[in-house]
């Protein structure tokens, strides 16, 4: 067996028992590389704390830490709840409105925060609630607002195309141009699903509100309301590149927080500034860690050893498309979204540019398959947030969450047999 060969079955064997310890992921990812060095006779310490320091070191990363601050002060400052109001004034009065509200203000927020996590959390926070007090089955909902929060990942801003694009060097305004498309498409299968599984429920209908009642609910979302614009519009029009646009949404998120709704002081700053802190130095040890496994990985030249392996699909794209998404899902059942990118996105990426796969659909592709992996278990990180927040058990979000995970398995197969859909909004907006 040759070092590659050695090389490769130390990443996967390792990555499993360590995992399966439950070792924090970015350490793993740090003791894997260095297993691999020592297989590969290129130990160097020095050069393991180099690519430590190099993972994190990159000013388009800078966009995270933002990207998360500014989802923490749109929950603290009113925005998330303001968008939520305005979609309830609008369609929560018909039958299995507070469904609708809870889709229509997942794509809202989702073109705000970029994160799965805080969404699900502000979306589970204030309906769930609601739905309970409504009579709504508390699986079902819990299953439908799991789905709805992992549009954010794919809608831009998305701080998983932020971390693709610094793994892979793809250009991120781009991958943010893909992603506007499917995330509509999300939205528009969680109506449909939602239309046919309100079938066997009976649930009362509201009275309408007023319109003045529905404009001044409009009115008072105007400052959420206007942040994506801001920062889309900033992004296409060059005025800022992705990374300023982070820092653009965290002091626009500020600003309306503590002088427009004023309903934060400067007194719970601190508080935001801790968890946005925590949050960060999570996903940035993970960077770091996944440079010193990738910088191995290039060494060994395993996309190559791959590409030999797989052979006659890589003359077949959508083939190898299909057999590569098959196989992210199954990595998503076992890992989160962030790590997923950082590990396999180096190994597979050269494997679909080879079969003339365009990199920026293939980036699409890759995290949207890591968002379906947020609401599938036994990981399923945003299944676990909406059952902590709303104290139901796991078994029944997981029940509740089929009918739309089924629906997103659809779109995934819909944008594999036609990679147009994602390919051409690309073209005609650069």
């Amino acid at each position: 067996m040759g070092p590659e060969a050695q090389a490769f079955l130390v990443f996967s064997l390792g990555m499993l028992v360590l995992m399966g310890t439950g070792m924090n992921m970015g350490l793993a990812l740090v003791l894997t590389g260095a297993g691999m060095a020592w297989v590969l006779d290129f130990w160097d310490a020095q050069l393991l704390a180099q690519n430590l320091v190099a993972g994190v070191d990159s000013f388009p990363l800078l966009a995270v830490p933002f990207f998360i601050l500014a989802g923490e002060l749109m929950n603290s400052g009113g925005i998330s709840r303001r968008i939520i109001d305005m979609a309830q004034a609008w369609v929560g009065h018909i039958r299995g409105g507070l469904g609708y509200v809870a889709i229509g203000a997942a794509v809202l927020m989702a073109s705000m925060s970029g994160s799965a996590l805080a969404d699900t959390a502000a979306l589970a926070t204030i309906l769930l609630p609601m739905m309970r007090q409504q009579g709504y089955p508390m699986n079902t909902s819990a299953g439908l607002i799991a789905s709805g929060g992992i549009i954010a990942p794919i809608i831009p801003p998305s701080m998983p195309f932020v971390i693709y694009g610094v793994t892979t060097n793809t250009s991120i305004s781009a991958l943010f141009v893909s992603g506007i498309v499917p995330g509509l498409m999300m939205g528009a299968g969680l109506i449909f699903a939602w239309r046919w599984v309100l079938r066997g429920m009976d649930l009362p209908k509201g009275e309408p509100l007023p319109i003045k009642d529905r404009l001044r609910a409009t009115v008072r979302a105007f400052w959420a309301m206007l942040m994506p614009l801001i920062i889309i519009g900033g992004m296409k029009t060059g005025v800022f590149t992705p990374t300023e646009a982070a820092v653009v949404a965290a002091f626009y998120a500020l600003v309306v927080a503590l002088f427009i709704h004023r309903e934060m002081k400067l007194a719970d700053i601190y508080g935001v500034l801790v968890r946005a802190a925590k949050t960060t130095s999570i996903v940035m040890f993970l960077c770091a860690g996944a440079q010193v496994a990738s910088y191995m990985i290039t060494l060994a030249d395993l996309p190559n050893v791959l590409t030999s392996w797989l052979g006659p699909l890589v003359e077949n794209p959508r083939l190898l498309m299909a057999v590569m998404m098959i196989v992210l899902v199954l990595i998503g059942t076992a890992l989160d979204l962030t790590p997923t990118i950082l590990i396999f996105a180096p190994v597979m990426l050269p494997i679909a540019v080879k079969a003339g796969i365009d990199p920026v659909y293939f980036g699409l592709m890759f995290v949207l398959n890591g968002a379906i992996g947020l609401i599938t278990p036994p990981v399923g990180t945003v299944l676990n947030v909406v059952a902590g927040v709303g104290r139901i058990s796991m078994h029944s979000v997981i029940k509740g969450v089929n009918p739309f995970l089924f629906t997103y398995v659809l779109i995934l197969a819909l944008l594999v047999v036609f990679p147009q859909i994602v390919t051409a909004p690309v073209v005609w907006l650069r």
